[in-house]
C-alpha cells in the first residue's frame, strides 16, 4: 500500500467511505471496524489516514507540533488548494499563532463570566421547557434544540436579531466543508453568499452590543494588536462553533433521554445530575464527529507492538465518535448511561484545540436537561425520527415527542 507522497508503510487499508450517506446516518459499525483493524487504517477511498481509538486519538489532539491544524482541519489540504473562505484563526491555525488567538477568546469567555450568564440562561430555559412541554407533544430539535441556542447564545454577543437564522447555515457550511466536495456540501453552499453577508456584516466592530461578549471580544483583540478585520475573523470562528454543535448536542440529548426511559427517570429522580448526564451524550452521541489533522513529520502511532509510521505531509482523520465508544477506555461504551463518569471524553476536543465555547455549551446543556427534569413526568417518541445528515456533526433534523405535565 502506497501514501500519497509515496512512501511505503504497512497499515491495514480500506475502501470505507466515512462520508457517504449510510455511515452518516449510523456511524458506530464502521466505528468498530476501524477500532479493531488496528492503531491506523489507510482509507483508500479519500487517501487519508484513520484513527479511532480513544488514546491514540487523545494523544494526536495533544501534539500540535507533530498534528497541524494549520493545513485544514477538513480533507482540504491548505497547502495545496486554496480554502472556500479564509481560515479560522482559531480553528485552523498552530501555536504561537493558535495561542495568541486562544488567548484573546480566553480573557473574554472566563468561568465568572459564564456564570454571571446561567441565570438567565436558567430562566429562559424553563419558560421555553414549560411552554413546549403544556402542549403535550413538541419537534425536539426544530422547536427545542434550534430555538434556545439560536436566542441565548446570540445574545449574549450582542448580536443583531434579524437575520439570525443565518448562524446555523453558516455553520452547516463550515462543518460540511470539513468533508469532501459532496451533495452535503454543495447543498449547505445553497445560499453561500448571502450567508456570508450576513455573517461579515455582523461581526464588525460596530455591529454588535457594546455591552455583549463580541464587544469585549473587540476590545481584547484590538489591545493583542490584531486589525478590525483579524478581530472580526476571530468573532466569526467564534459564532460558527458556538450555535450549531450546541444544536446537535441538545436533540442528541432528548432523543437518548427518551430512547432510555430508565435514565430519564434517573435524570427525574435527580435534576443535579443534569450536567452529567448532558456530558454522557457527548460521549455516547457525539456531536462532533471527526477532525482532520496533518502530520508535521514521520510519526508514530500505536502501541510499540502494532504502531504504524505515519509519513509527513499526510491527512489524518481522526474519529472521535469512534474514540468516545472505545472499549479500551470505556466499560460498556454503547450503554447510555448518565452515572458513569464521563470524563476524557472527546466530544468537544482536547488539547490546545479543544472547543473554546465549551463552559457555554456545558451551560445550556444543563439548564435544557434541568428544566425539562422539572416540567416533563414522561418523555416518549412520537414519531419517526429524521437524522440531519452532515460531513462532520452528528444529529437529527426532526425529533417528535410527546411528555406528561
Amino acid at each position: 500500500m502506497t501514501s500519497a507522497t509515496g512512501l511505503r508503510v504497512e497499515a491495514p487499508t480500506s475502501d470505507l467511505d466515512p462520508f457517504c450517506d449510510e455511515f452518516l446516518t449510523d456511524p458506530y459499525p464502521g466505528h468498530a471496524a476501524l477500532r479493531e483493524a488496528g492503531p491506523v487504517v489507510y482509507l483508500s477511498r479519500y487517501r487519508v489516514w484513520a484513527l479511532a481509538r480513544h488514546a491514540d486519538i487523545d494523544a494526536v489532539l495533544k501534539d500540535p507540533e507533530a498534528f497541524c491544524s494549520s493545513a485544514g482541519v477538513g480533507l482540504t489540504d491548505f497547502r495545496k488548494e486554496t480554502p472556500w473562505r479564509p481560515p479560522s484563526l482559531l480553528l485552523e491555525a498552530d501555536p504561537p499563532d493558535h495561542t495568541r488567538a486562544r488567548s484573546v477568546v480566553s480573557r473574554v469567555l472566563t468561568p465568572p463570566a459564564v456564570r454571571r450568564l446561567r441565570d438567565e440562561f436558567a430562566r429562559r430555559a424553563d419558560e421555553l421547557v414549560a411552554s413546549l412541554v403544556a402542549r403535550g407533544e413538541f419537534d425536539a430539535v426544530g422547536e427545542l434544540a434550534e430555538v434556545f441556542p439560536v436566542a441565548v447564545f446570540p445574545d449574549a454577543v450582542g448580536l443583531a436579531v434579524d437575520g439570525r437564522e443565518h448562524l446555523m447555515a453558516y455553520a452547516a457550511m463550515v462543518f460540511n466543508g470539513f468533508g469532501p466536495r459532496n451533495a452535503h456540501f454543495e447543498r449547505s453552499l445553497r445560499n453561500a453568499e448571502q450567508v456570508q453577508a450576513w455573517i461579515a456584516a455582523n461581526c464588525e466592530p460596530d455591529a454588535v452590543s457594546p455591552d455583549g461578549l463580541g464587544a469585549k471580544l473587540h476590545a481584547a483583540a484590538r489591545e493583542e494588536g490584531y486589525s478590525p478585520a483579524e478581530a472580526a475573523r476571530l468573532l466569526r470562528s467564534f459564532l460558527s462553533a458556538g450555535v450549531d454543535t450546541t444544536v446537535y448536542a441538545l436533540g442528541n440529548a432528548v432523543a437518548c433521554l427518551a430512547e432510555h426511559p430508565d435514565q430519564y427517570a434517573a435524570l427525574r429522580a435527580d435534576p443535579s445530575r443534569a450536567r452529567a448526564a448532558f456530558e454522557e451524550v457527548l460521549r455516547f452521541r457525539s456531536p462532533v464527529q471527526t477532525f482532520f489533522r496533518t502530520t508535521t513529520r514521520p510519526v508514530e502511532v500505536g502501541a510499540p507492538d502494532d504502531a504504524v509510521t505515519i509519513p509527513a505531509g499526510e491527512k489524518v482523520l481522526l474519529f472521535l465518535g469512534a474514540a468516545n465508544r472505545d472499549p479500551r477506555r470505556w466499560a460498556d461504551p454503547d450503554q447510555f448511561d448518565i452515572g458513569r463518569r464521563a470524563v476524557g471524553h472527546l466530544g468537544l476536543g482536547a488539547g490546545p484545540h479543544a472547543c473554546v465555547g465549551q463552559m457555554m455549551a456545558r451551560l445550556e446543556g444543563e439548564v435544557i436537561l434541568t428544566a425539562l427534569a422539572g416540567r416533563a413526568a414522561e418523555l416518549h417518541l412520537a414519531g419517526p425520527v429524521r437524522p440531519r445528515l452532515n460531513n462532520t456533526l452528528h444529529g437529527l433534523d426532526s425529533l417528535p415527542v410527546r411528555v406528561v405535565a
